[in-house]
């Protein structure tokens, strides 16, 4: 196959590819571009509930127990320690009669200052629509489908970009005098270049969160014996058998469902000495925010996806996974049973963390939250400049689609094949999506040919 011929089969590819995933990119780009900020949009949003006077100091049991007197009935789930001095505890709790969750929110003082919907905070609405669409599990499908086509995308772009004797005005940087259409093809294209490398971390970092690639990846890390410790990602939204982030990660469902197992007499549970205790040893760790503690019993994802915690659990949920430490304590004697941090994790759990934390902006502060808005932006760029570029060469009666070749549509070389077998094997919803697209192709379009002209795909015989 010629170099032309090739070209032109990978320009079709990319074609499609963005068509497919374009708009999805846009809503996942700028979704994500705001979780980057997470901790200062929750701090923002608590900030009716920070700088409160330091003097009359009360423990940390009677802040429990007063949010549980606002709230009459409901079970205490989880505290979680004030980030700052004069910052409110937050303490996490199941409202009776399956009713929901709430943040309360309770001084230095023991006094309750307010409380929040957790599943109606900003950033848990803007993880459901990055993470699911707003469609429950069919929307992280879509989603991987999306990240597994935008891969396919950019490897595509690359191989577009590549210079081939032009020079680098238009490829590494626009040509500032073009105008019109050249203008939209140096944008897209120097955009494409710059964003490529930053843009291919976050998708296959992103991956072991999908549904059907994160739980192909669980059965893999456990036939290999890869497992160390529980696992601390969600996959497909849920929880993977282990614990999930108690305030941002853990799915309420689950935890509702659980409900039923817990006593209905708290304070039976609740020993508020031995739980001062287990405050104390938090402020000791030093533990990075937001840290929590679990009592036992409490169906907050430590025993399992929304089972009980079989004894006290002190650990923090940092973004930057790194900083994370999960401490164990005996229910009965309040003995420490584990200790589990960074260094104990097996080597694929520590560099799926690291992917974890950057993909979330929260590896090294500020300066990787930069760096991911800078990527989203450039998203967002690309897609809004291959739309004006597709409506500009677009004819009224077609789709616009490249030019089709009359011979094979794979090219033969041997870099290729190796790169879609490994694409084929590594992406299960890019592979499946293409048997799909075959399928209707040969069996479909043909009994639809003006369909078939409009998309640009070259007409078939029914057989």
């Amino acid at each position: 196959m010629s170099a032309k011929a090739i070209y032109r089969t990978v320009w079709r590819w990319h074609f499609y590819a963005g068509l497919l995933v374009k708009p999805l990119i846009l809503v996942l780009a700028l979704s994500g571009a705001a979780y980057l900020f997470k901790p200062q949009i929750e701090r923002w949003e608590e900030r009716s509930f920070q700088q409160q006077p330091v003097a009359g100091t009360v423990l940390a049991s009677a802040q429990v127990a007063a949010a549980q007197a606002a709230l009459p009935g409901a079970k205490f789930i989880f505290y979680r320690l004030p980030e700052r001095p004069g910052d409110a505890a937050m303490v996490h709790l199941a409202l009776p009669g399956h009713a929901g969750m709430r943040d309360v929110f309770v001084s230095p003082q023991g006094r309750v200052l307010g409380s929040l919907d957790p599943d109606a905070r900003i950033i848990a609405w803007d993880r459901k629509v990055h993470g699911q669409l707003l469609l429950g599990r069919p929307g992280s499908w879509l989603v991987e489908l999306a990240a597994s086509w935008a891969i396919v995308m950019i490897l595509s772009g690359l191989y577009l970009w590549w210079p081939r004797g032009t020079g680098l005005a238009g490829v590494v940087w626009p040509r500032w005098t073009a105008h019109g259409r050249p203008f939209w093809r140096d944008l897209h294209a120097v955009a494409g270049f710059w964003v490529s490398s930053l843009a291919l971390v976050l998708l296959i970092t992103g991956l072991p969160w999908a549904d059907v690639w994160g739980s192909a990846f669980k059965a893999v890390r456990a036939e290999m014996g890869w497992v160390k410790g529980r696992q601390d990602w969600t996959v497909g939204g849920r929880p993977a058998g282990g614990a999930g982030n108690l305030h941002a990660e853990h799915d309420h469902a689950a935890m509702m469902q659980a409900m039923p197992g817990m006593a209905h007499d708290t304070p039976a549970r609740f020993d508020p000495v031995r739980f001062d205790a287990m405050v104390d040893h938090a402020h000791a760790e030093q533990l990075a925010f937001p840290a929590v503690v679990v009592p036992p019993g409490a169906p907050a994802g430590e025993g399992g996806a929304g089972k009980p915690a079989t004894g006290w659990v002190v650990k923090s949920e940092a973004q930057d996974r790194p900083l994370r430490l999960t401490l164990r304590y005996d229910a009965g004697n309040g003995a420490l049973v584990a200790r589990e941090d960074f260094a104990s994790r097996h080597p694929i759990d520590k560099v799926v963390a690291v992917g974890v934390a950057w993909h979330e902006g929260q590896l090294f502060g500020w300066v990787n939250q930069l760096i991911g808005l800078l990527t989203a932006l450039m998203l967002v760029t690309l897609v809004v400049s291959g739309f004006v570029m597709w409506r500009r060469r677009k004819p009224e009666s077609g789709l616009g689609a490249p030019p089709a070749l009359t011979g094979p549509v794979w090219p033969r070389g041997w870099g290729f094949r190796v790169l879609a077998l490994f694409l084929l094997v590594w992406l299960p919803l890019f592979t499946l999506s293409l048997v799909t697209v075959a399928l209707v192709e040969r069996l479909v379009l043909p009994r639809l040919p003006g369909l078939s002209r409009w998309l640009g795909i070259p007409a078939r015989v029914p057989g």
